[in-house]
């Protein structure tokens, strides 16, 4: 599930070229994750869309049961990047923060765990907000030289507000 090993890199420290070739890695796949968070910050459609597989699945459900709601799992990125912001886009503004990235880098595949803290305000309410505190658990395959969601799976380990408001 989580990303746990001892160390950040797995090429031998000896090894340069693979090394950089490892580094360059880790960037592109921290990065899809930095274009799932702020494409949704900004409504951007193509940024948030470029974080995605074509066949990427969005599992939210892990984290709305902890406030009882029952959203179903999106498949696909065009019923993603439209599923979610046709819910924020008008409505709600984000702000996402990405910290503890762990990553594990398997030929085109790789997975990476992180926590995310995402601020949600109504913007017709600015005093209705949750503040959730959620950790990832992303399934990564590489696209060309950068790399994509899979399938992202969304927990959530604490909230504040009213996640009801938000999310409906």
């Amino acid at each position: 599930m989580y990303v746990t090993r001892d160390r950040a890199l797995a090429a031998p420290g000896h090894d340069s070229a693979a090394a950089v070739a490892e580094l360059r890695d880790r960037a592109e796949i921290t990065d899809a994750l930095y274009r799932f968070g702020l494409g949704q910050d900004l409504k951007d459609q193509e940024l948030f869309a470029s974080a995605f597989a074509v066949d990427a699945e969005l599992d939210f459900r892990p984290a709305a049961a902890k406030w009882g709601a029952e959203p179903p799992l999106m498949s696909g990125r065009d019923t993603i990047v439209g599923t979610i912001l046709a819910m924020f886009t008008g409505r709600v503004d984000t702000t996402h923060q990405v910290t503890n990235v762990r990553i594990s880098v398997d030929g085109d595949t790789a997975r990476l765990t992180a926590l995310v803290e995402a601020q949600h305000l109504l913007i017709a309410e600015r005093t209705r907000h949750a503040l959730l505190k959620n950790p990832y658990d992303v399934e990564l395959v590489r696209d060309g030289d950068r790399w994509v969601i899979r399938r992202l799976v969304i927990d959530n380990t604490w909230f504040v507000g009213e996640p009801h408001a938000i999310f409906g």
